[in-house]
């Protein structure tokens, strides 16, 4: 694929997250801003992964599109059935059958709570794929103002409540990302040391403001 379709397919993919979050009121913890800094995290592991693994460069339209993608079929949101049909839909122009049910693989067995209840998906040459989008968004994560916005807008939270909130996801689930070995590439090994560092730091801002 050359560089025009890759512009057109990350532009397409930004469009439907722009329209989907405007149609299903998908606040900012998991919106446009959210899917670019996961689109670009993924683009960073992409990059250092292919070297290792040539085949990776055959699959980067469905790791750009899965990163960029993802949250738009999240249950919180939406049918997840539902959103699987329509991102299909939108994205029938740009990307084969075959790689578009490959996006939804991925997208739908992506998150910390569908990892932590099945475990790992069994995607065949796609595995790498899946690893890559799956730990971007896990460093993404570490931004604790997107759990502190989720618990705000979603959750309905007064601003204490939300703090005690994001400092207890922050203590039971970001924190353990390392130490339950969440992730495989070394890319993501180093980045989530000094990410993980940072947000030990935040956390005591967080606490000290209650």
């Amino acid at each position: 694929m050359r560089l025009m379709p890759f512009t057109l397919l990350i532009q397409h993919s930004l469009r439907y997250v722009m329209e989907t979050t405007q149609r299903f009121n998908i606040d900012e913890s998991h919106a446009l801003k959210h899917s670019l800094e996961v689109f670009h995290y993924a683009n960073e592991i992409y990059t250092h992964q292919v070297n290792l693994h040539p085949y990776l460069e055959k699959q980067k339209g469905i790791i750009y599109a899965s990163a960029i993608l993802h949250d738009m079929c999240d249950k919180k949101y939406m049918d997840q059935e539902n959103g699987l049909t329509m991102i299909k839909h939108h994205m029938k122009d740009l990307m084969s059958e075959h790689d578009l049910t490959i996006v939804g693989n991925i997208i739908s067995t992506m998150s910390y709570s569908t990892v932590k209840k099945n475990g790992y998906p069994e995607l065949g040459e796609y595995q790498m794929a899946y690893h890559i989008v799956r730990e971007a968004d896990l460093l993404s994560a570490y931004d604790l103002d997107r759990s502190l916005i989720y618990s705000l807008i979603c959750e309905k939270l007064n601003y204490t409540d939300a703090l005690k909130r994001v400092i207890e996801i922050t203590n039971e689930r970001i924190l353990t990302y390392r130490s339950d070995k969440l992730f495989i590439t070394n890319y993501s090994k180093a980045l989530s040391l000094q990410l993980h560092r940072k947000a030990l730091k935040n956390l005591k801002l967080l606490e000290n403001l209650l």
